[in-house]
């Protein structure tokens, strides 16, 4: 196993997760709703960015299909995901001349820069494959998650202090010093991501294809994953809880800062409260795996969704930053360790032989399903004119998901796909 071509890896996961805290989280959101869209009436500005998430979703999802076939030819991972982080980072840079009113040219940056992080990571899985040997996946897989936890904290910290400093150090306003945020973003993912670059090198394949070759045969496969799923029935049922609850784990994620802003927490405790979740998170998703194997994860699992279900109700009463925080601990509490157990759960619930295929078929649906919580909290909010009534509206997701998982049996499920070998 080549060591370098390992940590190239580790710090790609260092490298982009800038952008998942700074822009997608915490800076971007809160100005977008107070500088970008802040001549825009009552709650419109958390609207308008719930349907730019929606939109951005909606792109992934559509290249998804293509993304995956691409990270199934023979070596071209290493060349498009450098593509797509040179788009991510350069929207990031871009982000510097948003200005008061930009909330249109924030929406389209945003949405380029969610296609570069997104479709990026898919190539950036895939070579896992190319730089760990099957025993090792899963301690590397790991190492990388908790990289990724500690690379956007770091940066987030840094950006923290830069807007609350902004005066110390030289800058003529907070706008000036968010704006130069953004850029550092752009920095940050680009440096820590040539590592990567130099020194991953993929495998050759077997059997060499054509690029059209490899986009039918990615396509074939999803639809022939759609097929024989009907042969795994606890496997669809725990799909379509995943669906639902993994929705509502997102849309906390992406509207938790622009609704706090817009129901009055001022910007400091919004970013603070975000860095609270990001160094809580690497430390409670290893507490919580030890929760999953005293109490099973089943159980482990649903309560840290019963948990998400008292967050977004507490967060439709939320009026101070001391509620912000508690609510940040709160997220950070379960965020990481509900993904991991969602994770494990469905890989203990597909045929051993058809991980990739399956993975791959989850991927793009969940995709496709994540569209429905922001353009929900979007639409809520425009019928009715408040930002409270739509953050509560995401009880649903989680419920719905609660109850669909209530009737999953995972022994049952386990039995159902060694059956399948």
């Amino acid at each position: 196993m080549d060591r370098k071509a390992v940590r190239g890896w580790l710090m790609y996961d260092w490298a982009n997760s800038a952008f998942a805290t700074t822009i997608m989280a915490a800076v971007m959101p809160i100005f977008y709703k107070e500088v970008a869209g802040g001549d825009l009436p009552g709650n419109t500005a958390e609207n308008y960015w719930g349907f730019t998430q929606t939109i951005a979703m909606l792109f992934v999802a559509l290249l998804s299909p293509i993304m995956g076939a691409i990270a199934d030819y023979s070596g071209v991972k290493v060349r498009f995901l450098t593509y797509f982080a040179v788009m991510g980072a350069l929207s990031c840079g871009v982000m510097a001349f948003i200005g008061e009113g930009d909330w249109l040219l924030a929406s389209v940056l945003v949405i380029i820069g969610t296609v570069g992080f997104s479709a990026g990571n898919t190539f950036y899985d895939g070579l896992l494959i190319d730089i760990a040997p099957p025993e090792q996946r899963d301690r590397i897989s790991s190492k990388g998650y908790a990289a990724g936890y500690l690379g956007g904290g770091v940066l987030l910290l840094i950006n923290i202090i830069m807007i609350l400093g902004w005066k110390t150090l030289g800058f003529p306003d907070k706008t000036a010093a968010t704006q130069t945020v953004f850029a550092t973003v752009g920095i940050w993912w680009l440096i820590f991501a040539i590592p990567l670059m130099r020194n991953v090198k993929e495998k050759a394949k077997g059997v060499s294809s054509s690029f059209g070759e490899a986009v039918r045969s990615g396509l074939t496969r999803i639809g022939h994953t759609m097929k024989t799923a009907a042969r795994y029935p606890e496997l669809l049922k725990y799909m379509a809880a995943f669906w639902f609850f993994n929705d509502g784990i997102n849309t906390v994620i992406v509207m938790a800062t622009i609704y706090g802003s817009g129901i009055g927490i001022d910007t400091n405790s919004l970013i603070v409260a975000l860095l609270i979740t990001q160094f809580i998170g690497y430390p409670s998703t290893l507490l919580f795996i030890k929760f999953a194997s005293r109490f099973g994860t089943k159980r482990s699992l649903s309560g840290s969704l019963i948990i998400y279900v008292l967050i977004v109700v507490l967060g439709y009463f939320m009026t101070s930053a001391v509620h912000f925080y508690a609510l940040a601990f709160m997220v950070g509490l379960v965020q990481g360790g509900s993904q991991a157990l969602a994770r494990s759960t469905y890989a203990n619930l597909v045929p051993p032989s058809r991980t990739a295929e399956f993975f791959g078929f989850l991927s793009l649906s969940s995709k496709f399903s994540s569209i429905a919580g922001p353009l929900v909290f979007s639409v809520v909010g425009t019928i009715t004119g408040s930002s409270r009534l739509a953050i509560l509206s995401l009880v649903a997701f989680f419920i719905i998901g609660i109850a669909l998982l209530a009737a999953v049996n995972l022994e049952k499920g386990r039995r159902e796909a060694l059956a399948g070998e």
